[in-house]
């Protein structure tokens, strides 16, 4: 008899399966209705920062440069007040084996794999990650399959996702390609459960462990080429476990007084599973399709919950427009030589305009860079975008219309970045919170102390928005 592998079965049985493809059982960290010990977790995986450096080490991963960008710190001054204009460094995270900051999260999450005795390795990603864990596996002689969403219902695919197709299969990875919908969910639940393979998820403890090391390291660098720690340190947010692993570093390296902001693409008005937004979007990730839902609501993710609390840990919100990431990142290329892909360079842009508020003798640290390549290269995108039939030109970037029109700037000192309110962000949370659990369930004192934690709120503050919900 053939087992049950429908949609509605194999949903049902989404818990058990993440449980088993992880080897965490989750419920013993629980200590009220939404809380549990999210410290506790982390540390039993018997990582820290210098455990999983070494982990890192041993397939050539991490160690990246930090690079001062001194022409374009000048040309930041030069738009600038007087004395203002912050030195801006760069991690050139491209260093690493597979291009990009991912490889942190997958040298971690391959290890353990093999350490605990599984066949291979599975990974949901379009972008980077995929190419991560397929570098990582093939030096750990573990099988990998990537499940991707690649295209839309005309099969046409975004050449950043291409790219990366290209390279998941030139590592040895099994690519399942599919169109944008909900079957991705469903397809990934159902390799995992019919592999036994291991979930190399971006939102286990070991992933943002794997990320912890680059923020730790930058922190050192930092110290070490100037005598100080970073004042400002600005990275790409999504999914919230880069914010949240830099972040953790940062404070293992004693930078605490260090400022930590997330900047993503602003992509309002467009719905990421949208079949007919999927292509008019531009960027893969780092927008706030991805950025805003999972810092309201982190464990949404493909495991029962995520290691990626990004509220936890962001001082500052900031988002910038599509044209202003295509144009800092031809600006980096022509005044600095140095040629990374666009999505990299989302926290650049914000950098940009943060360093000229800043004095002259402060320092802001990009925390990383991404790899370029003909479907990552900022010309193909733009292409694409034409060919959705997407306005480019160059002009007033406020003038951008996520889905409708790209406006690249015509002089630096158009650039400029959007907060994003984070108390309206921190109420968002809560109201998802609240909406989690039963009707009539009484939240106990862990529930509380959990909740003013992820918010970074007042326990009197949390109490307030709670009781206004009922």
């Amino acid at each position: 008899m053939n087992p049950d592998l429908s949609y509605t079965t194999i949903m049902a049985q989404r818990d058990e399966i993440m449980r088993r493809s992880v080897g965490i059982d989750y419920a013993k960290y629980a200590s009220g209705v939404l809380a549990f010990d999210y410290e506790r977790l982390l540390a039993d995986t018997g990582y820290d920062v210098e455990s999983a450096a070494r982990v890192q080490r041993s397939t050539a991963v991490g160690n990246t440069p930090l690079i001062e960008l001194n022409n374009l710190t000048q040309l930041g001054r030069a738009v600038a007040k007087p004395g203002k204009g912050a030195r801006i460094f760069i991690k050139d995270e491209a260093k690493n084996p597979s291009g990009s900051f991912k490889d942190r999260r997958a040298a971690l999450s391959v290890y353990e794999a093999k350490k605990r005795g599984y066949g291979g390795i599975v990974a949901a990603t379009s972008g980077n990650y995929g190419a991560a864990v397929a570098s990582q596996a093939a030096k750990a002689g573990l099988r990998c399959i990537v499940v991707q969403e690649a295209f839309d219902s005309r099969a046409i695919a975004q050449p950043e996702i291409a790219e990366k197709t290209r390279a998941c299969e030139a590592y040895g990875a099994e690519v399942i390609r599919l169109s944008v919908g909900p079957e991705l969910f469903y397809v990934f639940l159902l390799v995992l459960k019919e592999t036994g393979y291991f979930n190399a998820s971006l939102y286990t403890p070991y992933s943002i462990l794997g990320i912890e090391t680059l923020g730790h390291e930058l922190a050192l660098q930092t110290r070490a080429q100037t005598g100080r720690p970073p004042d400002v340190v600005i990275a790409t947010h999504a999914g919230g476990g880069n914010v949240t692993g830099t972040a953790r570093g940062l404070r293992y390296a004693g930078a605490t007084a260090t400022q930590m902001i997330a900047a993503s693409v602003d992509l309002a008005g467009l719905h990421m599973a949208s079949d007919r937004d999927f292509n008019r979007k531009s960027f893969t990730t780092g927008h706030t399709g991805f950025s805003i839902p999972f810092t309201t609501w982190p464990d949404r993710a493909d495991v029962p919950r995520s290691a990626a609390r990004p509220l936890r840990y962001i001082d500052r919100f900031v988002t910038v427009t599509q044209g202003e990431v295509f144009y800092i990142t031809e600006v980096l290329a022509t005044l600095e030589g140095l040629e990374r892909g666009a999505a990299g360079n989302t926290s650049l842009a914000a950098a940009f305009v943060i360093a000229q508020a800043l004095d002259e003798s402060q320092i802001v640290v990009v925390q990383e860079t991404e790899y370029t390549g003909a479907g990552k290269h900022p010309i193909a995108q733009l292409n694409l975008a034409k060919q959705m039939g997407i306005e480019v030109r160059r002009g007033d970037p406020r003038q951008n219309k996520p889905g409708a029109r790209i406006v690249i700037p015509q002089e630096p000192s158009q650039l400029a970045v959007v907060d994003v309110d984070l108390d309206q962000l921190r109420r968002s949370y809560l109201r998802h919170a609240f909406e989690a659990i039963p009707k009539a369930t009484t939240l106990n004192e862990n529930d509380r102390e959990f909740l003013a934690d992820e918010t970074r709120a007042a326990p009197a503050y949390v109490e307030e928005i709670i009781h206004g919900m009922r």
